[in-house]
């Protein structure tokens, strides 16, 4: 395996690992600037691939924030071993999260944001927006960065196979199909307006933590996602009144 590193936006970086055996990709998000955010740490066993990835941009030890969506493996397993390679790193989450996982998985404490809260990273300036449940986890949330215009959307749009680093074709089929597959997304009555409040943020870049960066119309691609989680949400009412 190798993970290819891509500069998708101003000083936003991609790095992919394809799974080969799984024909399934993993993503992380490099911000870089006076203080570098990464966002996805990838599994433990991908820290090693990833780390040096993260050489060919900026030393490792340099990454002052870690974020990402929710808590699973490959979003924040290799969360410690980054701790210990980035001294003066912070782990960033909801205040959900940080309280119910990882303020007792980390090994140094994070720092809870609220909703809508924003962080100055000097070149970057990026929001939290709680998303319980969506795609999935209590504590789940994206980050959106202002400065750039990107949506760090973790799960949502996940898709499977290996991918170009950017496109502007569309991401909703592949993401219904690879939910009609491998269903993952936590289906309750307000999962469809959480996703379309995200198409309010406006932003012209989607990254997908399981899928390219998409340039194309974004509100339309939530929205179109949206309408597919109402249609699940119905269906799956339809059985349980039958």
């Amino acid at each position: 395996m190798e993970t290819r590193v891509t500069e998708v936006a101003d000083g936003t970086y991609q790095l992919t690992t394809y799974l080969e055996e799984m024909d399934f990709a993993v993503n992380q998000y490099l911000l870089t600037g006076e203080q570098p955010l990464l966002f996805h740490t990838g599994m433990r066993g991908l820290f090693p691939l990833v780390v040096e990835a993260v050489s060919t941009i900026r030393p490792p030890a340099s990454v002052r924030w870690i974020g990402f969506g929710h808590v699973e493996a490959d979003e924040c397993g290799a969360l410690n071993e980054w701790l210990a390679v980035a001294p003066d790193a912070t782990v960033i989450h909801g205040a959900i999260g940080c309280m119910v996982s990882i303020g007792d998985l980390a090994d140094r404490p994070p720092r809870p944001l609220e909703p809508g809260e924003t962080l100055d990273l000097g070149d970057h300036c990026v929001e939290w927006v709680d998303t319980p449940h969506v795609p999935h986890a209590w504590e789940a949330g994206v980050l959106f960065d202002h400065t750039t215009g990107t949506l760090l959307c973790g799960d949502l749009f996940s898709c499977y196979g290996d991918y170009a680093p950017t496109t502007t074709d569309d991401i909703v089929g592949p993401a219904i199909a690879a939910e009609d597959g491998f269903p993952s997304m936590s289906l309750h009555p307000t999962t469809g307006t959480l996703i379309r409040q995200l198409a309010g943020l406006e932003p012209t870049r989607l990254a997908l933590m399981h899928g390219p960066v998409f340039t194309g119309d974004c509100g339309d691609a939530l929205h179109r996602l949206a309408d597919d989680a109402d249609r699940r949400v119905a269906l799956a009412r339809g059985r349980a009144a039958a």
